[in-house]
C-alpha cells in the first residue's frame, strides 16, 4: 500500500506503510525542538492509519476526511 507525506512542503512517496514509519522513526530519533515536532505528527497520522499525511496541523482534518472518502 503506498504512502504518501508532506513536510517541509516536500512530497515523498513510500511503497509501504511499515518503511514511511521507519523513516518518519529514524527522523524523530535524530532530530529535536519543531523538527522532531513535525515528524512526531507524520508518525501520529501513519499510526492512525493515514495514508496521505502531512506536517501542517490544519491538513490533518482535510487528510482524514479524504481518507474516509477512499
Amino acid at each position: 500500500m503506498k504512502v504518501i507525506t508532506v513536510c517541509y512542503g516536500k512530497q515523498k512517496e513510500f511503497n509501504s506503510v511499515k518503511k514511511a514509519k521507519d523513516f518518519y522513526l529514524d527522523c524523530i530519533l535524530n532530530s529535536e525542538g519543531s523538527e522532531c515536532s513535525r515528524y512526531v505528527q507524520i508518525y501520529g497520522q501513519l499510526e492512525d492509519g493515514l495514508r496521505w499525511c502531512s506536517d501542517e496541523e490544519d491538513d490533518y482534518n482535510t487528510l482524514k476526511s479524504l481518507e474516509e472518502s477512499l
